[in-house]
């Protein structure tokens, strides 16, 4: 019996929604070298104030204040695909209000799901709050890498035995209720290819489980250990689904805008008690979920929307302008302070790098050096 997998969804081959002309190439280029630079100076210099020397007074206040710097450059994206490259992100589902400790539960269609919740980020004003659950590959990226640490994104390896006491641990820095935070994770565990949805459906006959067409069966464990150690904490969970027109992007199609043409996000507000608290029941709760999310999909196709749509508004032009004017700025000066200034910039310049790149490999973040009130919550908790 053949396995069934959605026409709509199978490949990522075809035309683009726009020619990729030179004017597209150079423009792409440009923006990426935009991004490159000012993600450099921005943890060059806003780091070591922020995120080291603050974190060893107050982790809450360092928290605060790198989501507040870096909020700002993580703005660029969303600039960026809405504004440059003229791609409409459409949010349906519920209007949900403006929480500052989430738990986001999404879909993994591509390699590129996960920054287009920035653009829902953005407009619930919770930017530099978002976290992710991510590959540990990613965090070797040159510079991006350094910022995935300093925004304390958790890496995993994908293979629970390797992952648990790490995850558990940095979950457990999450606990204080006081410190704003969206924390998205990916059940699937991979982006969704043809050949991943034919394994998955064997899987799933094989164990008695549902036979999913759009979406892969999630693996439970990660989801339910970010339940165990925060569901005290969390406001709510948000059930994100996320569809595309007129293909599924990657990473360069992003940057040189040539797809995708709209990006669909439908919105569930679950309250945390409406969630199981036995992993079992958990489990099953889970999976049900991306049973629904598979005929949202499934509908999506045949429809061509979400419904309910328009319960978000479009980005305002003037603030993404505003934004990326402040970010260029800074850039600009902390570029002269390091090339044309005194030789001690550079040389404060080379120290930063070092010990980002150390913190990095080493997974090393100051502590405080008295007891906070993050320490206070974790031994209440254990």
């Amino acid at each position: 019996m053949s396995m069934e997998i959605s026409p709509s969804l199978q490949s990522t081959k075809g035309l683009k929604h726009f020619p990729l002309t030179p004017f597209r190439v150079f423009r792409g280029l440009l923006c990426l070298a935009v991004y490159i630079s000012t993600a450099f100076m921005f943890l060059v210099y806003f780091v070591p104030p922020a995120a080291v020397f603050l974190r060893l007074f107050s982790v809450h206040y360092s928290r605060k204040c790198v989501s507040f710097l870096f909020g700002l450059w993580l703005g660029l994206w969303p600039f960026l695909f809405e504004k440059i490259n003229k791609t409409r992100v459409i949010v349906s589902g519920e209007r949900v209000p403006v929480e500052q400790r989430v738990l986001i539960i999404a879909n993994h269609r591509t390699e590129v799901d996960w920054m287009y919740l920035w653009n829902l980020a953005l407009r619930k004003g919770c930017l530099g709050y978002i976290k992710y659950v991510l590959k540990s590959s990613l965090m070797k990226l040159p510079i991006f890498g350094w910022g995935f640490h300093i925004l304390e994104f958790i890496p995993v390896e994908r293979k629970w035995e390797v992952d648990e006491s790490a995850m558990r641990q940095m979950l457990s820095t999450f606990a204080n209720q006081q410190d704003p935070l969206w924390l998205a994770v990916f059940p699937e565990g991979t982006d969704y290819t043809e050949q991943k949805c034919i394994r998955s459906q064997k899987f799933a006959k094989e164990n008695g489980l549902p036979v999913l067409k759009n979406v892969l069966l999630p693996k439970t464990r990660g989801f339910i250990a970010c339940l165990e150690i925060l569901r005290s904490s969390l406001d709510a969970v948000y059930d994100v689904t996320i569809a595309y027109k007129n293909q599924c992007p990657s990473f360069l199609d992003n940057v040189f805008g040539v797809d995708p043409s709209e990006v669909h996000m439908h919105i569930r507000r679950i309250p945390l008690d409406e969630i199981p608290v036995s992993e079992s029941e958990a489990t099953a709760w889970l999976m049900n979920e991306f049973l629904l999310k598979d005929q949202l999909l499934t509908d999506f196709i045949v429809n061509g929307h979400f419904p309910n749509e328009g319960t978000e508004k479009p980005l305002s032009t003037a603030k993404c302008v505003a934004n990326c004017t402040v970010v260029i700025a800074f850039t600009g000066i902390f570029t002269f302070l390091t090339f044309f200034s005194s030789v001690w910039f550079k040389v404060y310049v080379g120290l930063v790098c070092v010990y980002l790149a150390c913190a990095n490999y080493f997974k090393f973040r100051p502590h405080p050096v008295v007891d906070s009130e993050q320490t206070t919550c974790r031994r209440k908790m254990f």
